[in-house]
């Protein structure tokens, strides 16, 4: 469905009834990678998952896009689909630095946090450098620059023989995303802030899920976010990289019921 925030048009998968959760997808993907949660978790639940800014069918902004502007954009989201309690909020790699934003400025609108294969700390200069420079290519050459640089990261050794059709939607979902939404994800990538200080202050129930074998967002970083929160616990599942809800989609759904159920 297509919803209007502040005048500009989002496009939101919402699937079955129930206490709202909320899926925020990865770069540069679109709510489809969550197919497998959305029809698991529609049974007892509302969930909601947008295309964010500059992706999918949602409104492409050009230029920069910061990790805290999706977040006011998932709160005008709920406004307008009149949501007024808290959420359980669910990010995957960009989606997770959405997440901590959201968490951050909108506590009151939090409920759960599960955070998958996700950072907390800033890009270095180099990687702030070279994410901007893949931005500039991307504006110039289109979005299979993305998936030449990213698809060799994305999954475990494993996955392109047992899984070689979720490889097959992630380069999919990368060749239809809009090359200036990309690029200004980026730029708002390379600027996004260390939260590693403030984790100490998330005070609501929260869930860090890594894939084994991801090699962006190593389980030994995550382990150290859990750590870092109060009263946070940590699921490593087998057989997934850094898109560990498409690869293992099974144990990933059971670790967030189980969360969700405590």
């Amino acid at each position: 469905m297509q919803v209007l925030v502040a005048g500009e048009t989002f496009h939101v998968e919402v699937r079955g009834a129930g206490p709202p959760l909320v899926l925020l997808h990865g770069f540069p993907l679109d709510h489809t990678m969550w197919e497998a949660q959305l029809e698991f978790f529609s049974v007892g639940w509302r969930v909601i998952a947008p295309d964010l800014r500059g992706f999918g069918a949602s409104v492409v902004t050009p230029g920069r896009v910061t990790m805290e502007q999706m977040a006011d954009d998932c709160r005008g989201l709920l406004d307008a689909l009149e949501i007024a309690g808290p959420v359980a909020l669910c990010g995957l790699s960009m989606g997770g630095y959405v997440a901590w934003q959201f968490a951050r400025k909108y506590p009151d609108r939090l409920r759960r946090l599960v955070q998958c294969d996700t950072r907390a700390i800033a890009d270095s200069s180099e990687a702030a450098a070279n994410r901007r420079k893949l931005a500039e290519h991307v504006l110039a050459a289109g979005t299979e620059a993305l998936a030449v640089a990213m698809l060799p990261k994305l999954f475990a050794p494993g996955t392109t023989q047992r899984r070689p059709e979720v490889i097959s939607a992630v380069r999919a979902m990368i060749a239809v995303a809009p090359p200036a939404g990309a690029a200004a994800a980026q730029y708002g990538m390379a600027e996004r802030p260390d939260v590693t200080a403030w984790l100490p202050s998330v005070r609501v129930p929260t869930l860090l899920i890594v894939g084994a074998h991801d090699a962006i967002s190593p389980p030994d970083e995550m382990r150290a976010i859990s750590q870092a929160i109060p009263g946070a616990s940590l699921r490593v599942i087998e057989n997934a990289g850094h898109m560990a809800p498409m690869e293992n989609p099974a144990d990933v759904n059971r670790a967030i019921a189980k969360f969700l159920a405590v």
